[in-house]
């Protein structure tokens, strides 16, 4: 048996939880910019208010239903998400973080253990100890335990948890859920099944193997295992390597001025260099562009971007760097309003299997101690507290956030205050 623990309305919970004044009023956490909402309370969706609907259209109706509005706050969202995964990591031998508010719980080694009132234990734990309220569903495979979590949200959301524990439970939970519904499944594969008049998740069931594997190559196939109670989805215990890295932000407000470019780019690098140290990672080359707002159609447009192969893969803060900002004055250009600029890592190789140029000079095991030192100071003090000197401290390319809340949990001068 297998279990999926998901916060409900992650972002949305996390800032009620610091404001218990917000209860049963409905809240909106927006994307960057204060764009698009992105995460919504059930009162917010009771009014109508769709995922990814940009803010400005909808301002007359965060007025007429009082709705709390708030700008993306991750440093909070990752060290309670952070608080969540370490707590769910003590009830269970073995874990797969699936996103920041969701993970799979291995449950194959719980003989013994009731697994329902683990379940409800798991929900009671979070909710007392974080002040999070979750959602646990378990089932024999990954994908039923996803299905039994929406499951437990759909029908049974007071109390929280859902145990697919025999078939005909199992069976229920099928016909309850539309094929655009499970996991996996996106709108194209969705249109697909129900041309061909299959419409629930017991449908695709019945369907024949050989139909899946056709139509939906061999990953249609493990997850028409997994439907039919076998499982087919390999676990990642530990997050693999990304292939990619790419820092990208669009500014505030549009700019021209190359040093601020230069500051952002220098920033968005460093960023990349550390998350490539993180995974024990070297590129190969690294890609600069930058873009202007393709929407304000009245001022002239540019967008460029170049990439650069270093001599000696990398993941040194310092060289990334000098590269980036290499990269950025060679496609700079003059007369332009600038909304993006951004770093991409490319080639990623394990750090180990670097091959090193015989022309370098560099003395990389002494900037590599340096790196590291500097990534724990930056660990215990808080982000970006020892940088480079390009990088500034100023942050003029800074996103818009009018809407945001503090960082309640991780900066002193931020902690919630209560008056007596």
């Amino acid at each position: 048996m297998y279990a999926l623990v998901d916060c409900n309305n992650f972002y949305a919970s996390c800032e009620r939880l610091f404001q218990p004044k917000l209860e049963h009023r409905p809240v909106v956490v927006l994307s960057n910019n204060d764009g698009c909402t992105i995460a919504r309370s059930d009162e917010a969706k009771a009014i109508g208010i769709e995922m990814g609907t940009p803010a400005f259209m909808i301002e007359e109706v965060f007025k007429k239903h009082n709705v709390a509005v708030f700008s993306s706050n991750y440093t909070l969202y990752g060290d309670l998400s952070d608080r969540v995964m370490k707590t769910l990591a003590a009830f269970v031998p073995k874990m797969e973080v699936y996103s920041i508010d969701e993970a799979f719980l291995d449950l194959s080694d719980l003989l013994y253990t009731d697994l329902a009132k683990l379940g409800m234990d798991i929900r009671k734990r979070i909710k007392l100890d974080i002040g999070l309220p979750v959602c646990v569903g378990i089932a024999p495979t990954k994908t039923l335990a996803k299905m039994a979590n929406r499951y437990a949200k759909k029908k049974y959301k007071k109390l929280g948890v859902f145990y697919a524990a025999n078939q005909q439970l199992i069976n229920e939970m099928l016909l309850f859920t539309g094929v655009e519904d499970i996991w996996g499944i996106g709108r194209q594969y969705a249109n697909l099944l129900k041309r061909n008049g299959i419409l629930t998740a017991m449908d695709l069931t019945k369907v024949p193997e050989e139909w899946m594997r056709s139509n939906m190559t061999v990953v249609g196939q493990r997850l028409w295992n997994e439907l039919r109670g076998t499982p087919s989805i390999e676990w990642e215990y530990e997050a693999p390597a990304k292939k990619n890295i790419c820092t990208s932000r669009s500014f505030g407000k549009l700019t021209g001025d190359k040093s601020i470019l230069m500051e952002a780019a220098s920033n968005y690098a460093a960023a990349c260099a550390a998350k490539l140290r993180n995974q024990h990672s070297c590129a190969q080359s690294i890609n600069v562009f930058i873009n202007t707002n393709q929407h304000k159609v009245d001022l002239p447009q540019y967008s460029r971007s170049i990439t650069l192969e270093f001599e000696t893969p990398t993941n040194l803060t310092g060289e990334i760097i000098q590269y980036a900002l290499k990269g950025l004055d060679i496609i700079y250009k003059e007369g332009y309003l600038f909304k993006k600029v951004g770093i991409m890592m490319l080639g990623l190789i394990p750090e180990a299997q670097a091959q090193g140029s015989l022309f370098d000079c560099k003395d990389r095991t002494k900037n590599r101690e340096i790196l590291k030192t500097m990534d724990k100071l930056n660990m215990l003090l808080g982000r970006d507290a020892v940088r480079m000197a390009s990088q500034g401290f100023e942050k003029r390319y800074k996103l818009r956030a009018n809407h945001l809340s503090q960082k309640y949990t991780t900066n002193i001068n931020q902690i919630l205050k209560v008056k007596i």
